[in-house]
């Protein structure tokens, strides 16, 4: 096959694979807005349960954060 082929082919299929991440990940973005309407409460998390997100959200650049932190703030993190 063609180089060019080849790289038609890598970009088609990253391009496949980046819309189905972004597709579950607005997914469960939905997710988590239904269900804090469902508990309607301001949420309380534990030491344990901060630490998990925190450690997940250091991975994330503020911009970032800031658009998908739907059940905390980034200063919260």
């Amino acid at each position: 096959m063609q180089p060019h082929l080849w790289q038609f082919l890598a970009l088609t299929f990253a391009g496949w694979v980046n819309r189905s991440q972004q597709d579950t990940i607005e997914y469960l973005k939905e997710k988590n807005r239904v269900l804090r309407e469902q508990l309607g409460a301001r949420l309380r998390f534990t030491d344990d349960q901060r630490r998990r997100l925190a450690a997940k959200a250091r991975a994330m650049c503020r911009e970032n954060l800031k658009e998908t932190a739907d059940l905390v703030t980034p200063d919260t993190l």
